[in-house]
């Protein structure tokens, strides 16, 4: 009976894949191609490459198309692909060779260096347009709020501006943790991280977190050791084009193999807890692949309130353990699995339960 079931449940399975073929194959519009989705869904792919682990916005793309546009399910397909690949070498990157494409600094109205709004929406209007918007609309209607002098100012901007960070140093304003002896950073797709973790791990693992797991995270713990809602400041949030290296294996010498977009962000937070040097701030920091400013900004500022919290809560536990959208999913997706014997053995306590009850 159990192999006649198990080759029933083969059947069915199989059955559900060719009714997710033929779902593509017949519905009413084409399919999306990977290049709509590299074209038009940009935050989308980008999202999937973090959380997948992954600078591959072609693979990214496919595997959106082929998880029907779920992005954990496309970060899974990401990360399973990764897991066939060999590891031949070791990128180095340094964030402040960043060609900036978008670059804000709330903190200062005048910062080092230009504000570059860059590719944004979040000065325009939240109305849904429900209709396609066509390129070749009439100008008339097309109403001009960039004045000549900034848009000129966006072409021939500084793209690797000074750090607003390098200014509150050089005030002696910020407490310095940086370490001299700038140990390996952990890989986190080799060895379990937990806590207490180093900071490079803590970061490793935010960057592949699950962006709305992430976000809600930092949501309910922005209270400071004091236990009263803490002022929270942005240094910069910059998006732009990381190049990446690798050491020849001749000469020995760095070669630039290419360069991949990321999103940094520095937080800034007032130090004021009771052990704390209360003349100075603390700085938080976040990156994460492609375009994601509010995984970055919550990764930055959770990088603070780890800091902070110094193990007395289990904040660094949850940001390690419970962040990664593919562990949530897949304890929640194995709920779908039979549990037949289980259920059954639960049923079987209750009613042993209930006899010993109604016995004298």
């Amino acid at each position: 009976m159990g192999y006649v079931a198990a080759r029933g449940g083969l059947r069915a399975i199989r059955a559900a894949e060719r009714l997710i073929r033929r779902r593509r194959r017949e519905a009413a519009a084409p399919e999306v191609s990977d290049e709509q989705f590299l074209a038009h869904l940009e935050p989308l792919v980008d999202r999937v490459i973090a959380e997948g682990g992954v600078w591959a916005p072609e693979l990214a793309a496919a595997a959106l198309r082929q998880g029907r546009g779920d992005p954990i399910e496309a970060a899974h397909l990401m990360r399973s692909y990764r897991s066939t690949l060999p590891v031949v070498a070791r990128a180095e990157a340094d964030a402040d060779e960043m060609e900036v494409l978008r670059r804000i600094v709330p903190a200062y109205r005048n910062p080092p260096g230009p504000q570059l709004l860059g590719l944004t929406a979040d000065y325009t209007g939240r109305i849904l347009e429900t209709t396609a918007v066509s390129d070749t609309a009439d100008p008339s209607e097309i109403t001009e709020v960039v004045d000549a002098p900034v848009a000129e100012l966006s072409e021939t901007a500084d793209r690797r501006p000074t750090r607003l960070l390098d200014v509150l140093r050089a005030l002696d304003l910020v407490v310095d943790r940086r370490r001299r002896d700038d140990p390996d950073p952990v890989d986190v797709t080799a060895v379990a991280v937990r806590p207490p973790a180093p900071r490079s791990g803590r970061l490793s693992v935010m960057a592949r977190a699950e962006t709305g797991a992430l976000v809600n995270l930092w949501y309910r713990n922005i209270l400071g050791p004091d236990g009263y809602l803490h002022e929270i400041t942005l240094g910069e949030v910059r998006h732009g084009r990381l190049p990446v290296r690798l050491a020849h294996p001749r000469t020995g010498k760095p070669v630039t193999i290419g360069a991949v977009r990321v999103t940094e962000v520095e937080a800034i937070e007032d130090l004021d807890g009771v052990d704390e040097d209360r003349g100075r701030l603390d700085v938080g920091y976040g990156m994460c692949f492609g375009h994601n400013e509010k995984k970055a900004i919550a990764m930055a500022n959770l990088d603070i309130a780890c800091h902070r919290d110094a193990g007395r809560t289990q904040l660094e536990q949850s940001v390690l353990l419970t962040s990664d959208g593919l562990e949530a999913t897949g304890f929640l997706e194995h709920l779908k699995l039979p549990h037949y014997v289980t259920f059954r053995s639960i049923v079987e306590r209750k009613n042993a339960v209930r006899e010993m009850a109604e016995r004298p």
